[in-house]
């Protein structure tokens, strides 16, 4: 009996070896090709990280066509940023962008008149984001998920609830002071998303005026000729038009601890709200229908 053992002892310890190599070479094949499964699920992070990432994975499974509607579907361009208004002659005349939301208040205090930067925080999460929710919806969510507490008098969100609630909402975002040059305000924002900025015209009067304080919404700078695509939720003609870098730069309120909010991206697996749909009417622009 010892005689048999010793003769198969040989020949089970390699056909170990072969099943123990094998099992290796499964494992090492799925933990290859994890990390390109997990970056193509989640594509609504940013464009050149899908495709420097998952380039094999697309090419073996999505056809041309397929592919190049995914780079429309999750590029940003001017028809796609939302550019949500917050006051109640844009309402009351019709103007696309503007919404009933207007119309609802705090302790009597009106949202027209202190909803710019929860407005700002809808056009960011909309637009980059699979999801659309209302100005409004945002003003519940910040109630409900940070220590925003508007009242009668004061209604505008801070610096930190608003970092605070896009974070739960999956946007990468950091806050800002002045930068001491234009040139280091002016790269910072070749590289970002968006940006949310408080201004004023106390300091610069060039395109605000009567402005004590103010945040709107920047997407898209164009380098050719240094001008970014302004979202405006307080003045409808200035609204989804181009302007000077340079005027947002010489306006920012320094008083303030923070001048602006740089948004970086958005990952899906960070999105703790995932609201979708607005339930209040409004004047949906003819480019999202």
């Amino acid at each position: 009996m010892k005689e048999r053992i010793k003769k198969y002892l040989p020949a089970a310890g390699t056909l170990l070896v072969i099943c123990l190599l094998g099992f290796l070479a499964i494992w090492l094949k799925k933990e290859k090709e994890q990390p390109e499964v997990r970056e193509t699920v989640n594509i609504y992070t940013d464009k050149k990280s899908l495709y420097a990432g998952s380039a094999n994975w697309l090419e073996q499974n999505l056809s041309e066509e397929d592919r190049q509607a995914m780079v429309r579907a999750f590029t940003i361009y001017e028809q796609k940023v939302h550019t949500f208004l917050q006051g109640p002659k844009s309402w009351s005349e019709g103007i696309p962008w503007s919404g009933e939301w207007c119309q609802f208040s705090v302790e009597g205090n009106p949202f027209g008149g202190f909803g710019c930067g929860l407005c700002c925080m809808a056009n960011i999460y909309n637009t980059l984001s699979p999801y659309e929710v209302s100005p409004w919806d945002m003003f519940e969510y910040a109630v409900s998920s940070s220590s925003y507490a508007p009242d009668g008098r004061y209604g505008a969100i801070d610096w930190k609830e608003m970092r605070h609630v896009l974070r739960k909402c999956g946007v990468r975002c950091k806050l800002y002071r002045k930068p001491e040059t234009y040139e280091m305000f002016q790269e910072q924002m070749k590289t970002l998303k968006s940006a949310v900025v408080l201004i004023t015209s106390a300091e610069d009067d060039t395109y605000w005026q009567n402005t004590p304080g103010h945040y709107v919404n920047i997407w898209l700078y164009q380098e050719e000729d240094d001008t970014v695509f302004l979202a405006e939720p307080g003045n409808p003609e200035n609204n989804r038009s181009r302007i000077p870098l340079r005027y947002i730069y010489d306006a920012l309120k320094t008083v303030s601890r923070f001048q602006y909010l740089a948004v970086e991206g958005y990952l899906e697996e960070d999105n703790q709200w995932k609201a979708h749909g607005i339930d209040e009417n409004w004047n949906r622009p003819s480019e999202l229908q």
